[in-house]
Parts: structure tokens; C-alpha cells; sequence
């Protein structure tokens, strides 16, 4: 009696099950080669997912054409067409065992070679890279490949709008921008720029505009043997740009593993707006002011985030950056008709009115606090407040050290710019102020030095770093070692860190070159003076008293105290240093009861200024001092040699200023045998 054959030893019998363990070792090994093999050639992310599908949308269909046909010598014929006794399907079933174990081999060893040479399926040698976490991550600069270059803008924005969504991720450690600018787009040695920066991940991308298309792509790349961890590739139009660098962001995080809160999902997927027009605008300001905060770059960029505010008066981020840029240019001292305390104000509760929850609308309110009010306690809970929803941003741990330092919280403030620079350690605008506003104002004048040496390894012509360099040796009375870093450095009076010059010539007495310098420098008569001007012209008035220039050191005086004592709003900006300023100038006009009055509300209104209080008490002791008070000027110096971002010796000993009590014994004492 015939039995009719189960269903299941049909499978078995049809090669079935051999074929579906066949085609899933050979679909597993495409698709190895697909992930690790595509991105090399740049080969869109969207292939491999086509592979995948294709290889999955396959499986079926293979076990489908194995029951249904069978291969015999003469080529494919169905199954039920061939006679039992010259079916060949046994010798089938042998040689697909036999391609079953030569690709479960092949697999074998690609599986091995990912775990224990994991550089092999690249191509490339293996490196061993010193990184800080799996979860660090450095963005370089965008490659501009539109064929206009006035699309650069476009790809330093774009690149700085994904790296500013990456730094609202906790869980991750983002490189700031200052410190990845120095290297190219597509540099040759990542796994190097990767030591250098300490991160374990680099993403890189190119943007290309033509008309209203943009394309753009983004790799990341894990530095240990510049194995490729996520590519994407975007074609978007100009009006639908808004969100994808938030999607890049979201990729990346999803990339290196990383859970995002439910808050971090909703600031990183937040749009700024939806005006394509003021969106470009925006990333022009962002592009202008880069690492850059001079006097010109944010006035460039003032512009256009005013632009961006025009097209789009709820675009919260523009409001936010017009608040940051005018506060700057405030606190230099620059156009103080139009960079308001009242505007930047309105700038400030504009951004936190549109996105109460925005750290970047905290951040500039801190920084509004900080520059305009000088309401440091509020400036710090704001800055703490910011840093939870941006915990990588560099302005907001450069804001908290900045504040710290005025509170005189020293040990928090050496903390945090550490941290700062552990986090940027390519970024000269992290590592000078350590050196400069930090360790030196300490006295620790060694470990400046070389937080200062590290900040010229990165940018050998830094202005400002020789200054402060040139600074540390004049506080040592090292006046030839100051001399050559000046030589060096392409510094303008009128910079902040100009004075260092005119102090340089002051201290080698050459009071002619003194009043050359700063009459060259100085706006004419009738434009309006910056702080800076007014200290350079309290200075020129010292030197011309000293050359034996009555009239020049009366003029100089004069121009200066009408300027402070007549103008509300730049005696309101240089409040904390106008009226020492002013009690010099008095003091050379013999005006001595308003100078004394002068300095006495100096000091009072700088009482609770760790940096400023040294420099509003020296100035009281050298009224004093000019005015041959020599019993109360000395009695302020032991105090001045103590503190914070005081007075040292050799400045003692150097300075002009302190000429009338110099024979005085206590003093001699003070500063030393070469005060004579």
C-alpha cells in the first residue's frame, strides 16, 4: 500500500531546508559587505537599505523556487515532472552541504576578523588611538562644494547648527567649534586630528547648493582605524531645510548608542523657523562670527540676525545671537548710541519671551546680566540654568569661569575653565583666559605661562596671548622678555590689550614715544571716544606732565573728564572703571577734592568685583600717591600685593605713576631695592 509522503519529509527531500540555510548565511555575508564595504565609495545609506530589503524580500522566494523545481543534468525542471528513480536530489543535497559549510567558513572568519581585527574589512592598518569615551565627538568643517563660493556661509552654518544640536545631548562630549576650524574639510589623518582633539568620533560632511536644491552628506566615522559608523545623504529644497540638522543629530546620537530624554528629542528636533529667508540669514551671522569676537565680525553678523528678526520677528535663536553680539560690542565700549543697555535688554527677554525654555535665550540673558548689569549672581543662575539644556556649549562654561572670576570664587573658576579646556583643547579662546584672566591674576605665573605657550602652539601670531604673555613679564619686571613678545604681536591701541604696550614704554620711561603712540591712535576731535580711548588719553596726559608739557598734559586731561563727567551713556557703560579713570584725569588738573571724591566711588561701586576692586584700589593709592598723601597710599599697597589681580613688586618698581613717595622707606620696602 502506498503512503503518500508528509509534507515535512517533502521539505526535506526537495532540499528545502538546505536551500533556506544556504541563503541565509550567503544574505548574512552580503550584507556584512554592504555596511562596511559601501561606505567607503560613498555609496548612499539608502543602497544598503535597498540590499537589505532585497536580500530579506528574497528568503521566500528562494524556498518557493526550491519546492517547486528541481536541478537535474538536463537543467530545471519542475519537481513533480521528474520520475522518482532519476531524481538526482540525494547528489544535490550533498554539494549544497558542502557550499553550506564553505560559507558558514567564510562567515566564521569574518566574524572573528570583526572581533579581533576589527581595521581588517577596511582596508587600513590598525591604529591605537588615546580617546576619552566612546561618546566624545568632534564635527569638522563642512566642505563647501557648491560651485559659487558665496555659498560657503551655507556649510560653516550648517555644520555649526549640527554640532550646536549635538551639544544639547548630555550623554555625549562635543569638541566646540573653535577647536575643529584649524583643520580642512575631508582632512587626510583622522584617527591624528582625533588624538589631538581627544574624541573617539569624527563627522564630517560636504554641502553643495545650486538654485533652491542643497544637497548634503555626513559621515561619521569611530577614529580607531576610520571604521565608518553612519552616512546619510540629504537632497532637500531651501523652504524644507529647517530640520535636518536636527535629523543628523538624531542619527548620530542613535549612532553612538545614545538614549536622548524626551526634552534633549525636543530641542534637537526643534525648528528656529520656517522663513527659508531668514534661516539664511541666520547661518551667514553664525558663519560670520565664528570663533571670532572682534568688534568687526559682530558687527557683520549683527547685521544679518537683524535681517533674520525682520523676516521672522519669532525667530527666538536670532533674537538670542543680536543680544550676545550687541552685549560684546557694549562691553568694548563700541557705538554705545546704538549697542544700548536698553537693547540689548530687549534683545535678551525677547529670545526667553519666545522660547522660555531655550538655552541659548538663557544664555544670552546670562550674558546680558553679566555685561550690561553686571548682576553676577543672576548672570550665574542663568549660565547654571543654560547649561542644563547645553551641556557642551563652550560660551556657557566661558560665561560661568568669566562670572566666577568677578565673584572671586577662584577655586570654581580655575575648575570650570579646566573642564573647559579638557573639552576644547585646539580652542585659543579657552586656553588664554585661563593664562591670562585666570592663573596670572593668581600669581601663579608659571602655570599661565604655559596655558599661554599651549594657546601659541595652536595660533603662533594670537595678539592677544603675547600681550598677556608680555603682561606676565612686566609683572615680574622682566621688561626685555615683554619687549620681544610685543615685537611680536600686531597689537592696536585701541584693542583691550593694547594698554600693555603703552604700559611697556611707560615703564622704560620714554614718554615721547609714550605720547606718540597714543596721539596716533586716537579718534579726532568731536568723534566719540571707547573706554579704551579715555584710559589711552588719561595716559597721553601723564606722559606730555612728564616730558614737561603743561598745555598737552592739561588738553589731554580736559578731553578726557569732559568726555566721562558730560556723557551719561558712556559714564553709565565704563561705570565700574570711568570713575578711576576720571579721578587720574582730576588728579593731572589739580582738581584734588573731585579726584579724591572720584576714586572714593570707584572702589564703592567695585566692592563686589573680584577683578575690578584691585584696579579701582590702585587707582586710589596713585591719587593718593600724586597727590604726595604718602601715609594713605602706602597704607592701601600691602593689601594690593595680596590680592587677586593686585599689584606685584617689579610694578612697583616700574611705574611712573608712583614716582612722588618712592624715596618714602615703607615703600622702598614694599617694592624692593630696585624702587630706587
Amino acid at each position: 500500500m502506498n503512503t503518500r509522503p508528509s509534507f515535512f519529509s517533502e521539505l526535506k527531500r526537495r532540499n528545502v531546508y538546505k536551500v533556506g540555510a544556504m541563503y541565509g548565511v550567503a544574505g548574512w555575508l552580503l550584507v556584512q559587505v554592504a555596511t562596511q564595504v559601501f561606505p567607503f565609495f560613498d555609496i548612499p545609506n539608502w543602497v544598503v537599505r535597498v540590499v537589505v530589503i532585497a536580500i530579506v524580500a528574497g528568503f521566500p522566494v528562494a524556498l518557493v523556487l526550491s519546492w517547486i523545481y528541481e536541478l537535474t543534468p538536463q537543467g530545471i525542471v519542475k519537481t513533480d515532472e521528474v520520475a522518482p528513480d532519476t531524481s538526482i536530489t540525494g547528489s544535490t543535497g550533498h554539494k549544497l552541504n558542502r557550499i553550506i559549510i564553505a560559507t558558514l567558513s567564510v562567515a566564521v572568519m569574518v566574524l572573528l576578523g570583526k572581533v579581533f581585527w576589527p581595521n581588517a574589512l577596511s582596508g587600513k592598518p590598525a591604529t591605537t588611538v588615546q580617546v576619552s569615551g566612546d561618546k566624545s565627538i568632534a564635527v569638522l568643517p563642512f566642505a563647501n562644494l557648491s560651485s559659487d563660493p558665496d555659498n560657503a556661509f551655507f556649510a560653516d552654518g550648517m555644520q555649526d547648527e549640527i554640532l550646536t544640536k549635538l551639544a544639547k545631548v548630555s550623554a555625549l562630549r562635543v569638541i566646540s567649534r573653535t577647536s575643529t576650524q584649524q583643520y580642512g574639510a575631508k582632512p587626510g589623518n583622522l584617527p591624528e586630528i582625533a588624538r589631538q582633539l581627544g574624541v573617539a568620533n569624527i563627522l564630517e560632511g560636504s554641502v553643495q547648493r545650486a538654485g533652491d536644491a542643497v544637497h548634503i552628506n555626513v559621515q561619521l566615522i569611530h577614529a580607531d582605524g576610520d571604521r565608518h559608523l553612519w552616512a546619510e545623504s540629504y537632497n532637500r529644497k531651501l523652504d524644507d531645510m529647517f530640520g535636518v540638522e536636527g535629523e543628523v543629530a538624531q542619527a548620530v546620537a542613535e549612532a553612538l548608542n545614545t538614549k536622548l530624554s524626551g526634552a534633549e528629542q525636543e530641542a534637537v528636533a526643534d525648528k528656529p523657523t520656517s522663513d527659508p529667508d531668514a534661516y539664511q540669514a541666520y547661518l551667514r551671522g553664525r558663519a560670520a562670527i565664528g570663533a571670532d569676537y572682534s568688534v568687526g565680525t559682530n558687527e557683520r553678523a549683527l547685521a544679518y540676525f537683524s535681517e533674520a528678526v525682520q523676516r521672522d520677528p519669532k525667530f527666538a535663536l536670532a533674537w538670542a545671537q543680536i543680544a550676545l553680539a550687541r552685549s560684546v560690542l557694549y562691553f568694548d565700549g563700541w557705538d554705545l548710541a546704538h549697542n544700548t543697555a536698553g537693547a540689548i535688554r530687549e534683545a535678551a527677554e525677547t529670545a526667553l519671551r519666545l522660547k522660555p525654555d531655550s538655552g541659548e535665550a538663557l544664555l544670552a540673558h546670562g550674558y546680558y546680566l553679566y555685561r550690561v548689569e553686571r548682576d553676577y549672581d543672576g548672570a550665574m543662575r542663568d549660565f547654571q540654568q543654560a547649561l542644563a539644556k547645553l551641556p557642551n556649549d563652550r560660551d556657557v562654561m566661558e560665561g560661568m569661569f568669566l562670572v566666577q572670576r568677578r565673584m572671586g570664587k577662584w577655586d570654581e573658576a580655575i575648575a570650570v575653565s579646566t573642564e573647559l579646556i579638557r573639552r576644547n583643547p585646539k580652542d585659543v579662546g579657552t586656553t588664554t583666559p585661563m593664562g591670562c584672566e585666570g592663573l596670572n591674576y593668581l600669581r601663579r605665573f608659571d602655570e599661565a605661562r604655559a596655558y599661554l605657550n599651549q594657546a601659541l602652539a595652536i595660533s603662533p601670531d594670537a595678539a592677544n596671548t603675547l600681550g598677556c604673555l608680555a603682561m606676565i613679564e612686566q609683572a615680574q619686571g622682566r621688561l626685555d622678555a615683554a619687549e620681544a613678545l610685543l615685537a611680536r604681536a600686531h597689537i592696536s591701541l585701541q584693542d583691550l590689550s593694547g594698554f600693555v604696550k603703552i604700559q611697556q614704554v611707560m615703564y622704560r620711561r620714554d614718554f615721547r614715544k609714550a605720547a606718540s603712540m597714543i596721539e596716533a591712535s586716537l579718534p579726532r576731535e568731536g568723534t566719540p571716544l571707547s573706554a579704551q580711548d579715555l584710559q589711552n588719553l588719561v595716559a597721553l596726559g601723564y606722559a606730555r606732565k612728564w616730558l614737561g608739557d603743561s598745555a598737552g598734559a592739561r588738553a589731554a586731561f580736559e578731553r578726557a573728564a569732559l568726555t566721562l563727567s558730560e556723557s551719561p551713556d558712556v559714564m553709565e557703560h565704563v561705570e565700574l572703571i570711568g570713575h578711576q579713570t576720571l579721578a587720574l584725569a582730576y588728579t593731572g588738573l589739580g582738581r584734588n577734592d573731585e579726584a579724591l571724591e572720584a576714586a572714593r566711588i570707584g572702589v564703592e561701586l567695585n566692592a563686589g568685583d573680584a577683578i575690578k576692586l584691585p584696579t579701582a584700589l590702585a587707582a586710589q593709592a596713585q591719587v593718593y600717591a600724586q597727590l604726595g598723601q604718602a601715609d594713605a597710599a602706602i597704607a592701601l599697597l600691602p593689601r594690593l600685593l595680596q590680592m587677586p589681580a593686585g599689584l606685584t613688586p617689579a610694578l612697583l618698581a616700574q611705574d611712573p605713576m608712583w614716582d612722588p613717595i618712592r624715596k618714602d622707606p615703607r615703600f622702598q620696602k614694599l617694592a624692593g631695592a630696585s624702587a630706587i
